[in-house]
């Protein structure tokens, strides 16, 4: 059992109170006090009992972070974002991993809130944030991160992805690429739809394109590999000449897959992805890629956050930040 508080003030001869006040507002204690008391800390071991003041308190200085897929470096670059302004602020971030699962998604909403999280930051799996709208009613700010939900009543930072999706398919015509196809999933993630929505209306603007979607389980390394290994396959007269993933993982597990196929990229497929996560660079063939400023969304969202939790009456902010078209060897012009 640990020592308490009572026996640190027993063996400086001081009241419980006393201590209390080295442990919160030292500046208040004498002293040869406060030294005292130091002293009869580092000889017991104590160790403060954080939590049970927190609770006490009402609320704690974590905040809960729901990611889709903590494996993603995107969502390990979001949280370093928010970890980095959660410390001015002298708090600490705990990430949770819905992997896409509702059901997952709703432990951890509700764990969060059970355990007085200060604030949530969430990337929803879907529309429907109903239960995110009951804890925030019951007093924990909430603030989508990577999404925004049309009348939610929620804060969100996120990026235009219709303007990156409209962006990578661009690119791709512009190389000469006519025959496109974009391997995204869950359709259930906004992002991957509004992605799939800009690299058509692309598509639209130029005569003779076409647009292919191909459907895939995540956005994973793993999926992307098994739809390219589908590309690889088909005759090189249908296959597609450029391929938009949803995201830089599918889009490497494509490269592996057409690499190992003796599919050239860009000579035969022409390839980008999204986020531009550190991997895109380091890539066989350098990986083209839509860049997110992940940091700096996770950044701006726990600030909102933190805004929100010292003012409830604060109206909802959306911030919406802009894609950047990072262009490298997997998307050369087509000499053919």
């Amino acid at each position: 059992m640990g020592v308490s508080i009572r026996e640190v003030a027993a063996r400086a001869g001081v009241s419980v109170g006393t201590v209390s006040n080295v442990l919160n507002r030292p500046g208040s204690v004498p002293q040869a006090t406060l030294e005292r008391v130091r002293a009869a800390i580092a000889d017991l071991g104590y160790v403060r009992n954080d939590a049970a003041r927190q609770l006490r308190a009402g609320r704690s200085t974590t905040v809960g972070l729901v990611v889709l897929d903590a494996r993603n470096p995107f969502f390990t670059d979001v949280a370093r974002g928010a970890d980095d302004a959660a410390a001015r602020h002298g708090l600490s971030v705990l990430i949770g991993n819905s992997d896409e699962q509702p059901e997952r998604e709703l432990r951890l909403v509700s764990h969060f809130e059970e355990q007085r999280a200060l604030g949530l930051l969430i990337s929803p799996i879907g529309d429907d944030v109903a239960r995110l709208r009951e804890i925030h009613d019951r007093g924990t700010p909430v603030v989508l991160v990577d999404r925004t939900v049309e009348g939610s009543g929620f804060s969100s930072v996120a990026v235009d992805d219709i303007h990156g999706g409209e962006l990578a398919a661009r690119h791709l015509l512009e190389t000469g690429r006519r025959r496109l196809a974009y391997i995204g999933g869950p359709v259930s993630l906004r992002q991957v739809e509004d992605r799939a929505e800009g690299a058509r209306r692309a598509v639209a603007a130029v005569a003779g394109a076409t647009l292919e979607t191909v459907p895939v389980a995540s956005l994973t390394v793993a999926e992307g590999r098994a739809a390219g290994e589908r590309i690889a396959a088909m005759p090189a007269a249908e296959r597609p000449d450029a391929v938009f993933a949803a995201n830089d993982l599918i889009a490497l597990g494509v490269l592996q897959a057409l690499v190992q196929a003796g599919v050239s990229v860009p000579d035969d497929v022409a390839l980008i992805g999204y986020d531009d996560i550190d991997f895109a660079s380091a890539a066989a063939v350098p990986l083209s890629s839509i860049r997110q400023p992940s940091h700096r969304m996770g950044e701006t969202a726990l600030s909102i956050l933190v805004e929100e939790a010292a003012d409830p009456s604060l109206e909802p902010r959306v911030v919406v930040f802009e894609p950047e078209l990072v262009v490298r060897a997997s998307t050369a012009p087509n000499a053919r």
